[in-house]
């Protein structure tokens, strides 16, 4: 696992030794100071994906990456644009680059706040050195090599990274992140999405396959596919419905090898028959679907340009729960949109106690400019968006709680991750429940003896839990 990280370390400056490097001609590309690189990704998987495209780039360039911020020559942050919050978050992580960085050390933001905010981190942060589009990723290499502050941020909004260009992956061997599509074709009224990101883009079915099996190829045991919506994958290419979708994960099960793939995300009404059909039909997909709902009442919904209603939505988990009993539900919930009344907010907290669902996100909502909902009348004020977001979070962690207890003397195929932050007696992994990052995890603290290698699988009966996490003892190897 290579050092792309979201949170910075501080500690004493170094200096990095004067070197000369070659490119693989054998000619001197650059003299520098040193050429030891370090990453800050932030945001979304699909921006974690950028962020290793760039680290393949610098990689292949003959640059190396750094054990710590101290010590880098150059630092990438890709930030995250999408939220006011997202956006305060980005600033703070350059600021305090800035602040812990060497003297010599130069700054390369890119990403979507660069995309959409630029002129912001220009007054904030006359400092950075280079500003880089969130769909100009190749540019990074000549960003890096710049010998003055410069800028490119061109119209492509989004990068989608073809199969010759180099990726290194950050995340541990075992899992990756795959992203099929960059882009959205909906309009939500919350959302900046489109306009950050631009229309909906789907790489081929035969590009995602050529790195599905790259990856297989690699090691990696699970494959989560990512885009802005994977139900939309294709229709920029023709496919209705979702066909594109369907026929890619068939082409991906037609192999015989072994592995865990993951769907992020897929709205209510994309969740079909045939969908379910299939996940029923082969294990290798993860009965885990990370559903966004965004709220239960009808009147809300239409507001906010959502595709389903009340009663689809409800219909969707019903079928759910009965075709795929072990289903893991996760979803995302806003409060306190424009013209939320009081009965709409309780009818949404009745909503997740009468249909409890297994993880959610919980957001308060945030007036984007640009966005839709930014201009719409009976703005709600920020007191009562905290009390709603409140309320509903007690009623959810006491829904996890109860469900915690269901998994109990279970017995389940878990990934182990490594040690436990915490100990070294204790280690960690994950079930099919449990995505990377977002998800709580499963603590093992019995029959560690038995793990062989970080990566593989175990069979683990679970015993207990705390908060989000599982706890369980190792039985066996798992073939699962």
């Amino acid at each position: 696992m290579l050092p792309i990280v979201r949170e910075e370390k501080k500690a004493l400056p170094q200096q990095a030794p004067k070197r000369k490097v070659k490119d693989e001609e054998g000619r001197i590309r650059f003299d520098l100071d040193g050429n030891k690189i370090y990453f800050i990704s932030l945001g979304c998987p699909r921006n974690l994906v950028d962020s290793e495209v760039m680290l393949g780039i610098l990689l292949k360039a003959g640059y190396e990456v750094a054990p710590a911020l101290e010590e880098a020559d150059y630092l990438v942050i890709n930030t995250c644009g999408f939220l006011e919050a997202s956006r305060n978050e980005s600033m703070g992580a350059v600021e305090e680059v800035l602040q812990t960085r060497k003297e010599t050390a130069k700054l390369i933001v890119t990403g979507c706040m660069v995309q959409t905010h630029s002129q912001i981190l220009k007054d904030k942060f006359p400092n950075i050195d280079y500003l880089l589009g969130s769909g100009d990723v190749q540019g990074i290499l000549k960003a890096v090599e710049s010998t003055q502050q410069g800028e490119m941020i061109t119209s492509a909004r989004s990068y989608l990274e073809a199969g010759e260009v180099p990726r290194q992956l950050s995340t541990p061997k075992h899992f990756a992140y795959l992203k099929i599509a960059e882009g959205c074709r909906k309009r939500c009224a919350y959302c900046i999405i489109p306009d950050i990101k631009g229309p909906l883009k789907s790489k081929s079915q035969e590009q995602v396959l050529k790195e599905f099996h790259l990856l297989l190829d690699q090691g990696v045991k699970e494959i989560i596919l990512i885009a802005q919506d994977l139900g939309d994958y294709g229709k920029d290419r023709g496919a209705k419905k979702l066909n594109g979708l369907m026929e890619l994960l068939q082409a991906m099960l037609d192999t015989d090898k072994q592995f865990w793939l993951r769907l992020l995300y897929l709205y209510p009404d994309e969740i079909t028959d045939e969908l379910i059909a299939l996940v029923k039909k082969d294990s290798r997909i993860c009965p885990y679907l990370d559903m966004p709902i965004q709220h239960i009442n009808n009147q809300v919904l239409k507001a906010m340009r959502r595709a389903t209603s009340r009663e689809q939505i409800i219909d969707t988990i019903t079928k759910l729960r009965k075709e795929m009993p072990g289903v893991i539900i996760r979803t995302s919930l806003i409060v306190g949109f424009p013209g939320e009344t009081e009965e709409q907010f309780e009818e949404l907290a009745r909503f997740i106690q009468d249909y409890p669902l297994d993880n959610i996100g919980i957001f308060k909502f945030s007036r984007e400019p640009g966005s839709h909902a930014h201009d719409l009348p009976d703005q709600i004020p920020e007191e009562i968006k905290e009390k709603r977001y409140h309320k509903l979070m007690q009623i959810q962690q006491r829904t996890v709680k109860k469900n915690q207890k269901k998994w109990i003397g279970k017995r389940l195929p878990v990934v182990v991750e490594g040690y436990h932050p915490d100990s070294q007696l204790l280690m960690r992994g994950r079930f099919y429940g449990q995505c990377p990052d977002i998800d709580g995890i499963v603590i093992l603290n019995e029959g560690t003896e038995k793990v062989k290698a970080f990566g593989e699988q175990v069979l683990v009966e679970i015993t207990d839990f705390v908060d989000y996490d599982l706890i369980g003892k190792v039985v066996k190897l798992s073939k699962a």
